[in-house]
Protein backbone atom coordinates (compact mmCIF):
# COMPACT_ATOMS: atom_id res chain seq x y z
CA UNK A 1 0.00 0.00 0.00
CA UNK A 2 1.46 3.54 -1.05
CA UNK A 3 2.06 5.78 1.76
CA UNK A 4 -0.66 7.93 2.16
CA UNK A 5 -1.35 11.34 3.99
CA UNK A 6 -4.59 11.87 6.38
CA UNK A 7 -5.81 14.27 3.73
CA UNK A 8 -5.30 11.13 0.87
CA UNK A 9 -7.44 9.09 3.44
CA UNK A 10 -10.41 11.52 4.09
CA UNK A 11 -9.86 11.61 0.17
CA UNK A 12 -10.24 8.33 -0.55
CA UNK A 13 -13.26 7.47 2.14
CA UNK A 14 -14.95 10.92 0.89
CA UNK A 15 -14.78 9.19 -2.96
CA UNK A 16 -15.69 5.90 -1.74
CA UNK A 17 -19.05 6.85 -0.42
CA UNK A 18 -19.87 8.67 -3.09
CA UNK A 19 -22.41 6.35 -5.42
CA UNK A 20 -21.01 7.94 -8.85
CA UNK A 21 -16.73 7.93 -7.83
CA UNK A 22 -15.94 4.22 -9.22
CA UNK A 23 -13.36 1.84 -7.76
CA UNK A 24 -11.08 2.11 -10.50
CA UNK A 25 -11.13 6.61 -10.37
CA UNK A 26 -9.40 5.64 -6.56
CA UNK A 27 -7.13 3.05 -7.78
CA UNK A 28 -5.87 5.78 -10.58
CA UNK A 29 -5.41 8.35 -8.32
CA UNK A 30 -4.03 6.81 -4.82
CA UNK A 31 -2.99 3.41 -6.15
CA UNK A 32 -5.42 1.45 -4.06
CA UNK A 33 -7.47 -1.23 -5.90
CA UNK A 34 -10.93 -2.11 -4.28
CA UNK A 35 -9.73 -4.66 -2.10
CA UNK A 36 -7.37 -2.13 -0.51
CA UNK A 37 -9.78 0.52 -0.42
CA UNK A 38 -12.27 -1.88 1.49
CA UNK A 39 -9.41 -2.57 4.13
CA UNK A 40 -8.42 1.03 4.45
CA UNK A 41 -12.17 1.96 5.23
CA UNK A 42 -12.35 -0.90 7.72
CA UNK A 43 -9.49 0.24 9.51
CA UNK A 44 -10.69 4.14 9.65
CA UNK A 45 -14.32 4.08 10.21
CA UNK A 46 -16.41 2.67 13.24
CA UNK A 47 -17.21 -0.92 13.14
CA UNK A 48 -21.17 0.36 12.51
CA UNK A 49 -20.12 2.94 9.64
CA UNK A 50 -17.92 0.32 7.84
CA UNK A 51 -21.01 -2.08 8.25
CA UNK A 52 -23.14 0.89 6.93
CA UNK A 53 -21.07 1.29 4.15
CA UNK A 54 -20.16 -2.08 2.84
CA UNK A 55 -24.38 -2.83 2.62
CA UNK A 56 -24.97 0.38 0.73
CA UNK A 57 -22.08 -0.37 -1.78
CA UNK A 58 -23.09 -4.40 -2.07
CA UNK A 59 -24.43 -4.45 -5.35
CA UNK A 60 -24.10 -1.10 -6.73
CA UNK A 61 -23.24 -1.09 -10.17
CA UNK A 62 -21.95 2.94 -10.13
CA UNK A 63 -18.93 1.62 -8.44
CA UNK A 64 -17.55 -0.39 -10.99
CA UNK A 65 -17.02 0.82 -14.79
CA UNK A 66 -17.55 -2.40 -16.69
CA UNK A 67 -20.97 -2.76 -14.79
CA UNK A 68 -22.06 0.81 -14.98
CA UNK A 69 -24.69 2.49 -17.83
CA UNK A 70 -23.51 4.55 -20.37
CA UNK A 71 -25.94 7.12 -19.51
CA UNK A 72 -23.04 7.71 -16.47
CA UNK A 73 -20.64 9.99 -17.94
CA UNK A 74 -19.83 11.81 -14.66
CA UNK A 75 -18.66 10.56 -11.02
CA UNK A 76 -20.74 13.02 -9.23
CA UNK A 77 -24.57 14.88 -9.50
CA UNK A 78 -25.09 17.81 -11.19
CA UNK A 79 -26.49 19.06 -8.24
CA UNK A 80 -23.35 18.08 -5.81
CA UNK A 81 -21.68 21.47 -6.59
CA UNK A 82 -24.01 23.95 -6.68
CA UNK A 83 -22.47 27.45 -6.79
CA UNK A 84 -22.56 29.34 -3.23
Amino acid sequence: MPTLTDEDISRIIEMAWEDRTPFEAIETQFGLNESAVIELMRTHMKASSFRMWRKRMHGRTTKHVKLRSSDVNRHHCPTQYKPK
